[in-house]
């Protein structure tokens, strides 16, 4: 089925139309809940060897994450949002941003052009598709989305909560959502403003 671990046969129209939807969807039931506002960051990661139903790693396919990757920047642009995709843990789950957001959070730009098989091929669909995309190490995003268990809790901003969402999968992939939330300061005597929650 596959050659060195690519996709060797082209993805059936129908999965990918059912993927970019799916993905869509994802966003748009995140942000729903999340309290988001315009200009917050949106952390994610995506297997698309575990969108095809293969093992994380082991079947990157680019047409599939082209279309969970148009699907979900779709949403994020619709609602204000900046996307880092994460790339995978060869290069060491760095990010890929638009350069924008690298200058505005003032983050520190690293030289790397990710491929299906060393940054996958998420992050390699975001370097492409992204105006004027770079790699950067680290991001405090406000939300996320992991897609295959790809592990992007060390790119939100503390403190994390979880985000249940009716859309349990992307394809094939297992689908996990946060969004983030102030931390609580000081002691029993402390009150706190519900709108932070």
């Amino acid at each position: 089925m596959s050659v060195n671990g690519m996709a060797d046969k082209a993805m059936e129209a129908s999965f990918l139309t059912q993927v970019h939807e799916e993905a869509k969807a994802v966003v748009y039931e995140l942000l729903e809940q999340a309290k988001t506002e315009e200009g917050d960051i949106l952390v994610v990661g995506c297997s698309s060897s575990e969108v095809a139903g293969e093992k994380i790693g082991t079947f990157s396919s680019v047409e599939t994450a082209q279309a969970v990757f148009e699907g979900i920047y779709e949403a994020a642009k619709a609602k204000g949002m900046f996307l880092a995709a994460q790339c995978c843990e060869h290069l060491n789950r760095a990010l890929i941003v638009e350069k924008e957001v690298a200058k505005r959070e003032r983050l520190t730009i690293v030289n790397v052009v990710p491929q299906p098989k060393a940054g996958g091929s998420f992050a390699t669909t975001a370097y492409e598709r992204f105006e004027n995309a770079v790699a950067v190490e680290h991001v405090c995003a406000q939300a996320g989305v992991d897609i295959g268990d790809t592990l992007i809790g060390m790119h939100l901003q503390d403190v994390a909560v979880p985000v249940r969402i009716a859309t349990k999968k992307i394809g094939n992939a297992h689908v996990v959502c946060a969004r983030t939330r102030a931390k609580f300061v000081g002691g029993s005597r402390a009150f706190y403003d519900e709108a932070l929650l």
